[in-house]
C-alpha cells in the first residue's frame, strides 16, 4: 500500500497572478467644517505684569526683611531691583499696548533698554544710580505686589475668557458670520472673492508676549465692499490656512443643488 505525501493547500493569493489586494484600514484625516475666531482685548497682553508681579511677592516672602508697620508685619526686599524690574515690565506693557512697535530698528532700541535695566539689576548697581537723584528708591511690600497682580489676574481671566467670547467670527465653507451674544444679533457675509490680509508684524505686541497673535483683515466683494478688522487673533500663524481653506469653498446649500 503506497501512501501519498500529504501537501499542504496554496493560498489562493499565491496561485493567482495578480498581486494580493491589500485592504486599507487607515482612517483619513477629519476636514475642518468650520472654524471660530476670537478678537481680544488688548487686557490680554497683560499677563507678564501679574506673573512678574507674583513672582517678586513670592522672593520678597522669602528674602525679604519682616517689618512692623502699626498693628501688622509685612515683609519688604531691601534692594529696589525688585520694585525696579516690576515697573519696567509695568511701564512696557503700557507702552506696547498703546504704541505699535513695528521694525526692527524699533524693537532693537527696547530690547537693548531692557539689557541695561536687567544687567543693572544682576549686578546690584541700581541703588548707586538711584543715589544720583537723592536715593529714591522704589520698594513694595508682598502685599502690594500680591493684591495688585490678584486684581488684575481676576480682570484678566474675566476679560479674555467671558467677555472676549460673547462676540465671535464663524467661518463656514462659502459663508463668514459674525455673531453678537449681545446687542446686534449675526450678520453674514458671502465669501466668493474675498480676500484676507494677516498682519503681525508688531514685534513685542503681536510675537514676544501675544504668543503668535496678528490682526487679520478682511476685504469683502461685491457692490457694498466692507474692510472689517479682526484685533487680536491668537494663534493667527495656524488659522490662517484654514480659514483660506474655507471661504474658498461653495455654500453647502449650493453643493446640494448640483
Amino acid at each position: 500500500m503506497v501512501t501519498e505525501p500529504e501537501t499542504s493547500p496554496v493560498p489562493r493569493e499565491l496561485l493567482s497572478n495578480s498581486p494580493p489586494r491589500a485592504t486599507s484600514t487607515q482612517a483619513t484625516a477629519p476636514q475642518i467644517r468650520q472654524l471660530r475666531i476670537y478678537s481680544h482685548s488688548s487686557l490680554f497682553y497683560w499677563w507678564p505684569v501679574w506673573v512678574i508681579g507674583y513672582l517678586m511677592a513670592l522672593i520678597t516672602y522669602g528674602f525679604g526683611q519682616e517689618h512692623l508697620i502699626g498693628q501688622n508685619r509685612t515683609w519688604i526686599h531691601d534692594s529696589s531691583n525688585l520694585g525696579l524690574l516690576f515697573f519696567f515690565v509695568l511701564f512696557l506693557v503700557i507702552l506696547i499696548t498703546n504704541v505699535s512697535v513695528r521694525g526692527l530698528a524699533s524693537g532693537m532700541v527696547i530690547l537693548g533698554i531692557a539689557l541695561v535695566i536687567v544687567l543693572l539689576a544682576y549686578f546690584g548697581w541700581w541703588d548707586h544710580v538711584l543715589g544720583w537723584f537723592g536715593g529714591l528708591k522704589i520698594s513694595l511690600n508682598m502685599g502690594a505686589y500680591f493684591w495688585f497682580s490678584t486684581l488684575l489676574l481676576i480682570v484678566w481671566l474675566i476679560s479674555v475668557f467671558v467677555l472676549d467670547r460673547t462676540s465671535y467670527w464663524e467661518i463656514k465653507p462659502g459663508q463668514l458670520t459674525f455673531h453678537a451674544l449681545f446687542g446686534s444679533g449675526s450678520q453674514s457675509y458671502n465669501t466668493q472673492g474675498m480676500a484676507l490680509d494677516k498682519h503681525r508684524d508688531d514685534l513685542f505686541r503681536h510675537w514676544l508676549i501675544g504668543l503668535g497673535s496678528g490682526d487679520l483683515e478682511i476685504h469683502t466683494s461685491g457692490a457694498s465692499r466692507q474692510q472689517i478688522n479682526v484685533r487680536n487673533v491668537l494663534f493667527i500663524g495656524s488659522k490662517v490656512p484654514v480659514i483660506q481653506k474655507l471661504i474658498a469653498e461653495s455654500p453647502q446649500g449650493e453643493e446640494e443643488a448640483l
